[in-house]
């Protein structure tokens, strides 16, 4: 926990409270459905926390953002994202039903009014965002058709709307396949923790 303060030093109270409360919910939720590895519980604000809000390093979500998280998993990054960003909404979906069950028991423990969590696939979910997030689901040429009709035309931030994703190692390969202009930020500019070294937020633009 004291990594995300030592980098988000302006968290108000509730949000400290918040983000102390999540290692104890996914220690309590794991032991009933696995959805963390028990390394990664060990190292939890760090790998999943800290990680998730890379995000947050690259683009400031403004008031009233729709953000869909595709592959959610147990919430991440959309619960820590959530938390950051209260006057966004975040539409967090996952096609494994008891993993949605913990995202819904974490943010209805932590009191998060402006996350929906749904049991779907990503293709089926209705509405339009400004952005779309995740944590490394499949290629990105793979992932790009499941939400590139599910993005609004009109932007509000200094990067247009679409895809900002969590990815590892190497990506000029996979990158190659997308025909749409992106830009990898490197975690390694804002976190100095050796973990982060080889992890980038990818942003791919999908308006005009």
């Amino acid at each position: 926990m004291k990594q995300i303060k030592n980098h988000f030093p302006s968290l108000s109270s509730e949000q400290i409270e918040q983000f102390t409360a999540l290692e104890s919910l996914y220690s309590h939720w794991n032991e009933q459905i696995n959805v963390i590895s028990r390394k990664d519980i060990e190292n939890f604000y760090e790998r999943h926390v800290l990680h998730s809000l890379g995000i947050a390093k690259v683009l400031e979500f403004k008031k009233g953002t729709d953000v869909l998280d595709v592959g959610t998993g147990g919430g991440f990054p959309g619960i820590p994202l959530a938390i950051l960003f209260p006057d966004t909404h975040f539409t967090l979906v996952d096609s494994i039903g008891k993993k949605i069950k913990v995202v819904q028991e974490v943010a209805s423990a932590l009191g998060l009014k402006n996350v929906t969590a749904i049991h779907q696939r990503a293709e089926e979910v209705k509405g339009k965002f400004d952005f779309v997030v995740s944590r490394a689901v499949t290629k990105m040429s793979d992932f790009i058709p499941w939400v590139e009709k599910k993005i609004k035309q009109e932007s509000i931030h200094s990067l247009k709307n679409g895809i900002l994703y969590l990815k590892g190692g190497e990506l000029k390969e996979e990158m190659r396949l997308v025909k749409q202009k992106n830009k990898a930020f490197h975690l390694p500019l804002f976190y100095k923790e050796e973990f982060f070294e080889t992890k980038q937020v990818v942003y791919v633009k999908l308006v005009k």
